[in-house]
């Protein structure tokens, strides 16, 4: 019996020896968020369905290289990578997930050990931490497209240039790396990886004195490694279009980089702070705390950075928030920074170190910094009471749309409460041991809790149910597996959609007189009644109509 009790002693000291490792941890933190979801999934369009369809049409046709009617306009890493998934584990929308979500996985590992060479254990952890519950992240983790795959190969190479300087005696091995994880990035994303290329350059230039990584030729040799795929790529394509293949990549990021049509110049600077909140707050006094206090050897790489890669970003003229995603683990970075700053504030008071208490700041002003941490518990407290009154208000008297969205309020406004509930029962009740770290877990914990409610209820899994419930009904669903269908005209969002999921691809006709007779189309819903051909509708879903044409 002594035996059997020291033994599950021994067990219970490897369990918690395990739960310690930071990379475990964060596995178990991470893991439900990319999990959860309803039960059900569906695409979103239009780019999640447009990378999931073009690699099912590699998948399917058997050709990885040119299944094309004309050359493409990117290059085909993101769909070798999920047409790899479908051929392992079947087509499905959770295999063409797969790949983001281990690149997910991967990347919080990344910024553990970048943050942890940079800024320490400690604050590694909380950055990862950071960057799982950053909406726009934990959503691109969730979808088939290449932007996370590809901010994976850039933290590998940031990794590595880190690594060389580290460990000089396995300087060539890193070198490598870091090339490759570039090369590779071109496959990925095309020209895109340019863009965190050129913002590594302030570190390449300024610091080579000492890293002397310019003229490393193992790192160009990784890079040129890297491009291998594309090159062999290009030239299989050009064996078949022509100079075609070439124009329709350099023709395709002329486009996106000259034509100023999507948003203002000044979209990211209200956009990431919004999408990105709180953590966008927390990283503005991260950022302020490492300017005034520079991180030694590295602080071109922790600020040099994300600030030339946000330049970049807001003078490209095309602007759309997954374009920043990049920006994010930095955001996460500088978040650990500023959230631990205000810790050690709430903690023991204004710390002697704290970069802005120079002379020329008045007691008004330290008076107001002292007492940030209790102000913004208080703060959040509040609205913590107003999500859960106006939560509870809409699930009973709501209506049934809005109520799951209720129910991600009422998780988050249950989750700030924790703020006030630590700060008052320290400083008021005397309870000592809820120290920072329970006070900034009341800051991680509401918004795990809200994007676990989110994902458990299918807002980042399900996009399209009503489409997916239509196509799997058996009358209709009998009918396409074994059916060609054709359309004239509808919408771009819902045909992306068909092509993944029909098993035999809907083609295009000019006119509806071009479909043979018993066929079946799909039509716009109110293209239905103008129709000059006899017709049958077999269901209507959203803006679209299954019709089968009559002699």
């Amino acid at each position: 019996m002594l035996y059997k009790l020291h033994l599950l002693q021994h067990i219970w000291r490897q369990i918690r020896l395990v739960g310690s490792l930071p990379y475990f941890s964060l596995l178990v933190w991470i893991l439900p968020l990319l999990l959860l979801t309803s039960g059900h999934n569906s695409l979103m369009a239009h780019d999640e369905g447009l990378y999931a369809s073009r690699a099912r049409l590699m998948f399917d046709s058997g050709n990885w290289i040119d299944p094309w009617e004309r050359a493409h306009h990117k290059t085909p890493g993101p769909y070798w990578l999920i047409a790899s998934f479908y051929k392992l584990f079947g087509i499905s929308d959770t295999s063409a997930r797969l790949p983001s979500m281990i690149a997910g996985i991967f990347s919080f590992w990344l910024v553990h050990e970048i943050g942890k060479i940079m800024l320490g254990k400690k604050l590694a952890w909380l950055a990862a931490a950071i960057l799982s519950v950053e909406f726009l992240w934990l959503q691109y983790c969730r979808l088939s497209t290449p932007d996370v795959p590809m901010i994976f190969l850039v933290l590998l190479a940031i990794l590595s240039l880190i690594k060389t300087e580290l460990h000089p005696k396995y300087r060539y091995f890193w070198s490598f790396i870091a090339g490759l994880s570039l090369g590779l990035g071109f496959l990925v994303r095309s020209f895109m990886i340019f863009l965190p290329i050129i913002a590594l350059f302030p570190y390449l230039i300024w610091e080579h004195r000492r890293h002397r990584h310019l003229t490393n030729p193992i790192l160009y040799l990784g890079f040129f490694v890297g491009l291998i795929p594309t090159c062999v790529w290009l030239w299989l394509n050009w064996l078949h279009y022509g100079n075609q293949s070439f124009e329709e990549l350099f023709k395709f990021v002329v486009r996106q980089g000259s034509e100023d049509h999507y948003n203002g110049p000044l979209f990211y600077i209200w956009n990431i702070p919004l999408i990105a909140f709180p953590w966008a707050f927390f990283g503005i006094l991260g950022l302020v705390s490492t300017l005034r206090r520079p991180i030694p050897r590295y602080q071109l790489i922790l600020v040099g950075f994300p600030l030339v890669l946000f330049c970049e970003l807001s003078i490209f003229s095309s602007r759309f928030p997954h374009y920043s995603l990049c920006l994010y683990p930095f955001i996460a970075l500088f978040a650990s920074v500023g959230l631990n700053w205000l810790g050690n504030i709430y903690q023991t008071g204004i710390p002697s170190q704290f970069p802005l208490q120079k002379r020329g700041i008045n007691i008004l002003s330290l008076f107001a910094i002292k007492n940030l941490p209790r102000n913004l518990s208080y703060g959040f407290g509040g609205l913590g009471v107003l999500l859960v009154i106006a939560s509870i208000g809409v699930l009973c008297w709501g209506g049934s749309d809005i109520r799951k969205y209720a129910t991600i309020g009422l998780a988050m406004g249950l989750g700030w409460l924790i703020l006030p509930v630590v700060w008052i029962s320290r400083y008021h009740f005397g309870i000592k041991f809820l120290t920072a770290r329970y006070w900034i877990a009341g800051w991680l914990i509401p918004c795990w809790l809200a994007l676990a409610t989110t994902g458990s209820i299918g807002l980042l899994s399900d996009y399209n149910p009503a489409l997916k419930v239509f196509l799997q009904q058996s009358a209709i669903a009998s009918i396409l597996q074994s059916h060609p269908t054709y359309y004239v005209e509808i919408d771009a969002k819902t045909k992306v959609l068909l092509n993944f999921y029909l098993s035999i691809r809907p083609q295009p006709v000019v006119s509806i007189s071009q479909i043979p007779a018993l066929s079946y189309a799909w039509i716009y819903t109110d293209q239905s009644p103008k129709l000059s051909r006899p017709h049958r509708i077999l269901g209507t879903v959203k803006e679209s109509q299954l019709i089968q044409v009559l002699p």
